[in-house]
């Protein structure tokens, strides 16, 4: 009997810094990283190459009073380090899975990571390690959603996948509209005019030039990152 296959080989998964709070109000909940984990280490064990880019909000979250009327690109630093932090906490659950991860930083930060290079990147990917793209792009101005379709683009991956807390994008918002429906693909074009929001403007226009799929799955769903890699019917697919 044949085993199925992944529909896609090599990935690039954006996950929020949201997305490690769990139920906390900020900073990293340790149940909540030890089970996304879990869920990627699935897919790699399936054969699927895994890029990740993390945002930096849980931490950021903590310190945002102080930066009200602070100058805008030392608030994105900051940010950026903030990314750096969900990185090696994600780097750290991942060795205790049996994985190999590697963070790469857009900012040089050598005794703590390995800077970002291409060539490295992908020659790690290859060898079935799990790459963490940290940092952003290294530039104030940039979201981590624009540093997911950036390197997304740079390692060749086949689809972007945007982790949230909803399974897809809807028709109109799922908690206040019980009538909202779940598109199951939509393309850039349509995406942008129902102004749905799906990624940041710089991100969506580089994935559309790029001809480079974005995937909307829920995060939280147990299996959902698996069935996405295996092609199944799960979340909304954006394409060209």
């Amino acid at each position: 009997m044949s085993v199925a296959q992944p529909a896609h080989k090599r990935i690039l998964l954006k996950l929020s810094g949201e997305a490690l709070m769990g139920d906390d109000a900020f900073g990293i909940n340790r149940a909540t990283i030890v089970r996304m984990v879990e869920e990627v280490a699935e897919v790699v064990k399936m054969g699927v190459q895994v890029a990740i880019v993390i945002g930096g909000g849980n931490i950021f979250r903590g310190v945002a009073g102080g930066s009200v009327g602070m100058d805008r690109a030392t608030a994105d630093y900051m940010g950026m380090l903030a990314t750096v932090m969900n990185s090696l906490a994600l780097a750290d659950a991942m060795n205790k899975q049996g994985l190999i991860p590697r963070v790469m930083s857009a900012i040089a930060i050598e005794q703590v990571v390995e800077p970002y290079v291409r060539p490295k990147a992908l020659q790690y990917l290859e060898e079935g390690k799990v790459v963490i793209f940290a940092a952003g792009t290294g530039n104030p101005f940039f979201t981590t959603d624009t540093a997911a379709a950036l390197r997304g683009a740079e390692i060749g991956a086949e689809l972007v996948l945007k982790a949230t807390k909803v399974d897809g994008v809807y028709s109109a918002d799922p908690q206040k509209d019980p009538s909202a429906t779940r598109y199951a693909k939509i393309s850039f074009d349509e995406a942008m005019a129902r102004n749905l929001g799906i990624m940041d403007a710089t991100a969506f226009a580089l994935c559309r030039d790029q001809k480079l799929p974005i995937k909307v799955f829920s995060i939280v769903k147990h299996g959902a990152l698996r069935r996405v890699v295996m092609g199944q019917d799960e979340g909304t697919l954006v394409h060209a």
